[in-house]
């Protein structure tokens, strides 16, 4: 069921969700609003929580009327979870701005954007575009890749795992834009989501590797196996970039739209490579 409810989701998520409506971030602010207190222990309450909600309710749909609710709550969890919704209607707002050459909203779009890692302060506008498909290729690991892996991992569980990750990950966002950096930092939310990633992002590193130039992202991919401390974001950039290399970096409008078209590619690959393996392990 996990490949049929993956599939749905991404059919769906691509084609009706814009805006965050169907966004979990959206769904959870009410009760990131009441937290007054910060640290590590509340972090993991509250996405604890969120897992022990979906569990009781996979529970209670389980056998229920041939399964048939227990597949449309799959695919409802998956939709609130997987996708960038609101965020990707920023990078959508920002191609407008540049294109009509609107230099406040696009400094408003990109702040958006790159508000979870930020961009360098006084940098030049090579080092900015670097930066933006940086802050993109990272949406899309958080919003798609990192949750379709937690999805998967879960196995019969997977809408547990997937809303525990996207939790945390809306935690993490929200404590960026409305709270101070020694609040972040209280939270913990950052160290969580250090360990949870780090999987997922050689995986996906790995792709991004094998789409650029061989001779420079496998050795350095490799060497990120043993490599426990540098951020997850910049392991998984600096592999994305290898293939970027080559690419214009200087065009305001052409330089994130490759970015966010190796994301993409590096996506269908991961999906082609999971559905084969699900095809074989059923067959076998």
């Amino acid at each position: 069921m996990t490949l049929f409810t993956l599939l749905l989701v991404i059919i769906q998520e691509r084609l009706f969700k814009l805006g965050e409506h169907w966004q979990l971030d959206h769904r959870l602010a009410f009760l990131f609003r009441r937290a007054t207190h910060f640290s590590l222990l509340r972090t993991v309450a509250m996405a604890a929580a969120s897992m022990l909600v979906v569990w009781l309710c996979l529970l209670s749909l389980q056998g229920l009327l041939f399964n048939l609710p227990l597949l449309v709550f799959w695919v409802l969890v998956g939709l609130l979870c997987i996708g960038a919704g609101k965020v990707r209607q920023h990078y959508h707002n920002y191609l407008k701005a540049a294109a009509n050459n609107d230099y406040h909203a696009c400094d408003e779009m990109s702040a958006e954007l790159t508000l979870i890692h930020g961009v360098p302060a006084e940098c030049d506008q090579i080092t900015f575009l670097r930066e933006l498909q940086n802050a993109l290729l990272w949406i899309n690991f958080r919003y798609y890749l990192a949750p379709l892996f937690w999805f998967i991992v879960g196995g019969s569980w997977g809408p547990v795992t997937l809303v525990g990750y996207a939790t945390l990950r809306g935690w993490q966002s929200w404590l960026a834009r409305r709270k101070s950096p020694h609040d972040r930092q209280l939270s913990g939310v950052d160290a969580l989501l250090h360990v949870l990633d780090w999987v997922p992002v050689r995986l996906a590193g790995v792709v991004y590797a094998l789409l650029g130039h061989g001779e420079k992202a496998l050795p350095a991919w490799f060497a990120s196996l043993g490599d426990r401390h540098t951020s997850q974001y910049q392991v998984l950039t600096q592999l994305a970039q290898f293939s970027l290399a080559r690419d214009v970096h200087d065009d305001k409008i052409k330089t994130p739209k490759l970015a966010v078209s190796m994301a993409k590619k590096a996506s269908f690959i991961i999906v082609v490579i999971v559905a084969l393996l699900t095809i074989y392990g059923t067959l076998v």
